[in-house]
């Protein structure tokens, strides 16, 4: 048996715990990820968050919880950032399928939408100001890469002081090891990393005590 030094250290001490106004962050499950024409496509891992994150966003809605959804795109590989992936340079540009969200989780009539260039959901995009408006104080983060996107998000929801959760099967990645890595890391600083059943039972007492 090996010890955790970082629980030694009092990392991942207790849990933050849900507030009254959770929201759901949905993080690149677009089709340049989620469909097997794409060359980033194709990845079981990401089949299954997405399946399982059907269930989370449909009682979602059903509880009015707000749902912000989010792809990465640039307008041409000019205004790319420096990614070390050539498909999201060359592929993901407005206007292409790659960058249109899987149906399967989007309700064009209920999501709220935005483009990011960058990681994060966060970063300089909409979605703070519609959060902030809606009184959001806690972050449900889903989606894709875990270790990439998907981290960066929880970071910066952390960063803006939310109380952040990470349903650990509505989450994806390439490969399962950096996936269950980064589960791991921000769940000992920043997040409570929950099952979905977990998560659909405390949304739905959050909003029933809120």
């Amino acid at each position: 048996m090996t010890s955790d030094a970082y629980a030694s250290q009092g990392f991942g001490t207790g849990r933050i715990g849900f507030g009254r106004r959770p929201a759901v962050l949905v993080v690149d499950f677009q089709r340049g990820f989620t469909d097997h024409a794409s060359p980033l496509g194709g990845s079981e891992l990401v089949e299954q968050a997405v399946r399982n994150s059907v269930r989370l966003l449909a009682a979602a809605r059903q509880l009015g919880v707000p749902v912000v959804q989010t792809f990465v795109a640039s307008c041409s590989e000019k205004d790319a950032l420096h990614w070390k992936i050539p498909a999201v340079i060359s592929d993901f540009h407005l206007g292409k399928w790659t960058t249109e969200l899987d149906p399967r989780i989007y309700d064009h009539g209920y999501d709220v939408v935005v483009q990011k260039t960058a990681p994060s959901l966060l970063f300089q995009t909409p979605a703070i100001s519609y959060l902030v408006k809606q009184s959001v104080d806690t972050a449900i983060v889903i989606g894709c890469n875990t270790s990439g996107c998907v981290r960066a998000t929880v970071v910066d929801a952390f960063s803006y002081g939310f109380r952040v959760m990470v349903p650990h099967d509505c989450c994806g990645d390439v490969e399962l090891g950096p996936h269950e890595d980064n589960l791991r890391d921000v769940g000992r600083r920043y997040a409570d990393v929950l099952s979905l059943e977990e998560t659909l039972e405390l949304m739905e007492a959050a909003v029933t005590a809120g």
